[in-house]
């Protein structure tokens, strides 16, 4: 099956009971043994393993081209467990890119994590300066993030997991910018590929999950499951079911997010306010090249850098109609966030960037919002 079938069909079928085409949303935390103790269809109790739960694990693996797949109450609770289940026999040293999603740099400085790992930034567009950090101390994991938020670089998945594998490493992808519809990390290499599936796969901003795809079994697939059960951090019923009702929708949403983002960064690079444009669909984007060859297209993610200060930045953010000014991204509203702000001390974002995360609403329409917006400089 091509992604779109799959997106409507992998892990559902019509219910055998009623002959509902939309998979039932099975809300019951515990379900009935039968006479000899076992349990009919595996289902014990809901922590453990639930229907729609299942549904959404089979349809992410599929779209992955995976082996596997667990989720999460939420995107960190699936970057957590991704790191925590490294083995022991594996170096506690791990590598991250040096601009990326800020709640992992939350998660390193807020909890106990740093205090378990070595952790260690590098720039991984420079594929030489990474592997003399990998290969200066034994390196357990290393995490990429391609195209990264918010400064949107490309990181060649290809030949890092070629690095990693040479240095006996495991590699994770968060792949939730680019999705499984632009983007299969598996297929390139990585052992790894984890979603915030509130983001795109979600697609309407209305449900909390996360999820890590397995290329093939090995421990740390086991360890996932066992921490999904027994630390609890799994996603609601409910969740799970909304999930499964956007991902048939992606495929459709994403061409769109996509040909939109491409007008509205052609318009901003060519804005005499704008002092650059971060989108990989940009011919002069130094990630140009490595994007148009492991991804089908370029996403609905950007950021662009305001002439002047962080006072200039604000002042367009402050003045647009049709975006939202909001943290996420994904979804079928435009959002637009000054990351600094947010970030605050541990930003790594230049004080004149503005995120956007392009949605379903006519791009002429966010054109417009934008010129008057960067009128208003």
């Amino acid at each position: 099956m091509r992604f779109e079938t799959k997106a409507i069909h992998a892990g559902r079928q019509v219910d055998p009971v009623t002959g509902a085409v939309t998979t039932p949303i099975h809300l019951s935390t515990t379900y009935e043994r039968s006479a000899d103790g076992s349990y009919t269809d595996g289902f014990m109790y809901s922590r453990g393993d639930n229907p729609n739960r299942r549904s959404l694990e089979e349809c992410l693996t599929a779209l992955e081209e995976g082996y596997d797949c667990v989720t999460f109450s939420s995107g960190m609770a699936a970057i957590t467990s991704i790191i925590e289940v490294l083995p022991e026999d594996k170096p506690r040293r791990i590598v991250l890119p040096d601009d990326m999603y800020f709640g992992v740099l939350t998660l390193l400085n807020e909890t106990d994590i740093s205090k378990k790992f070595d952790i260690v930034s590098a720039n991984m567009t420079n594929l030489n300066a990474l592997k003399d950090v990998v290969e200066s101390e034994p390196t357990g994991l290393i995490w990429m993030e391609t195209p990264s938020n918010p400064q949107i670089k490309i990181i060649d998945i290809e030949a890092v997991a070629e690095i990693a594998k040479a240095n006996g490493a495991v590699t994770v992808v968060d792949n939730t910018t680019a999705t499984p519809v632009l983007q299969n990390p598996l297929t390139l290499g990585a052992d790894f590929a984890l979603h915030s599936v509130t983001k795109y796969i979600g697609g309407h901003s209305d449900l909390l999950l996360g999820a890590v795809v397995a290329k093939e079994e090995s421990e740390m697939l086991e360890r996932l499951r066992t921490w999904q059960h027994a630390k609890g951090a799994v996603p609601s019923s409910f969740d799970c079911w909304l999930a499964l009702r956007g991902v048939q929708s992606l495929s459709a949403r994403m061409s769109v997010h996509t040909a939109s983002a491409k007008i509205v960064a052609e318009f901003l690079s060519q804005h005499d306010k704008v002092e650059a444009v971060h989108y990989p669909g940009l011919p002069d984007h130094p990630g140009h090249d490595i994007a148009a060859k492991q991804m089908s297209d370029f996403g609905g993610l950007m950021s662009f850098q305001v002439k002047g200060s962080d006072a200039e930045a604000l002042t367009v953010a402050n003045a647009v109609n049709i975006f939202t000014q909001a943290t996420s991204l994904g979804g079928t509203h435009s959002y637009i966030e000054h990351r600094s702000s947010v970030e605050k001390e541990l930003t790594k974002a230049p004080q004149n960037l503005l995120r956007l995360s392009i949605g379903l609403e006519n791009v002429h329409d966010l054109v417009e919002d934008l010129e008057q917006a960067l009128d208003q400089v």
